[in-house]
């Protein structure tokens, strides 16, 4: 897999890489959804190739498709590669299914567990295979447990020679300080929208340019984020919001038909989506305005922001909050 965007911080680790001394663990840092296990898993395919042989000079990250170290690691079944991550909720759905083919859409259990960081000693406790190096990804670290967290930490206190951690977090403020401070931290933003575009366009080649276009909008730099909308017509959405902003909707007619489409059992993956775009729509036009009007525009905003965040939570009525909202976005019209 082509990994596009994130320059910087992949030439930070390879720098270090191809130095004297490599620190033992490091922190990707970033929203969710923008790729951090993806380069995660590349960073871990091109150490351990590297290790295996002769070092490949540069910055760039790809390791060729016919690399037999980089093959094992996409197969998941390099013995110095290690992915620590949530598991199947039911097992029996993978059990007849190598990691590599797991669906995307797999439902899984809440949390790393503690057993699942100790069952690390037992790879510790061997010499590495190919090398001198093994590398354990832990995706996400957020998601440990609290016994797991520090059972993980004791690792990285004193870490087995030639290991290293690659330690996704999307809310590095939850985790403990002393993980915190025993990592290098690769700081990751969100995607331009060039290259958001090129992601999209490569998942989804047959989608038109207008829902691309919408999916970059939605996305706001995450492609995974922006993927999690596909097939749930964010683009009438969007035109939906313009409309309402433009005109303030005097007979409440498209508030009526936004409410009653949306409330429906079957599109509740839409709700869910016009709840998560309405506060960066209604941001995006405070940001147009000037003088008087840009009050108006943040209270709404921030009105918005809280009815979207708690309507699922509080198992509030999606027709009347979808009333609400759009009724909110319709006050910019004023």
């Amino acid at each position: 897999m082509t990994i596009i965007g994130h320059d910087r911080q992949i030439g930070e680790f390879i720098a270090e890489l191809n130095g004297e001394r490599l620190h033992h663990a490091w922190l990707l840092v970033g929203p969710e959804g923008i790729g951090k296990a993806s380069i995660a898993i590349a960073l871990a395919k091109r150490a351990l190739s590297d290790a295996a042989g002769r070092k490949r000079q540069g910055s760039g990250i790809d390791v060729p498709v016919d690399h037999p170290i980089g093959r094992l690691v996409d197969n998941f079944s390099h013995p110095d590669f290690f992915l620590l991550e949530k598991l199947p909720k039911d097992p029996k759905q993978t059990r007849d299914i190598g990691r590599a083919d797991w669906p995307e859409d797999l439902e899984r259990a809440r949390s790393i567990t503690v057993d699942q960081v100790r069952g690390l000693g037992h790879l510790f406790a061997m010499k590495p295979s190919y090398s001198t190096r093994r590398v354990v990804v832990v995706d996400s670290v957020d998601d440990l447990e609290r016994s797991g967290a520090n059972a993980l930490l004791k690792s990285l206190e004193e870490p087995p020679q030639g290991t290293i951690f690659l330690l996704v977090s999307h809310s590095p403020g939850r985790l403990l300080p002393t993980i915190r401070s025993r990592c290098r931290s690769l700081r990751f933003a969100g995607l331009d929208d060039r290259e958001m575009l090129q992601i999209l366009r490569a998942r989804l080649p047959k989608l038109d340019e207008g829902e691309l276009g919408a999916l970059v909008s939605a996305g706001q730099g995450s492609p995974g984020k922006a993927l999690g909308f596909v097939g749930l017509d964010i683009a009438s959405l969007d035109v939906a919001f313009k409309k309402l902003a433009a005109t303030g909707d005097p007979s409440a007619s498209l508030r009526h038909e936004l409410a009653k489409s949306l409330s429906l059992k079957s599109a509740h993956g839409r709700y869910e989506a016009f709840l998560d775009r309405i506060p960066s729509f209604i941001a995006a036009e405070a940001k147009k305005r000037t003088g008087d009007a840009i009050a108006p525009a943040i209270k709404s905003w921030e009105e918005v922001r809280n009815l979207s965040e708690s309507a699922v939570r509080l198992s509030l009525d999606p027709a009347m909050t979808v009333f609400s909202l759009a009724g909110m976005i319709a006050s910019l019209a004023e």
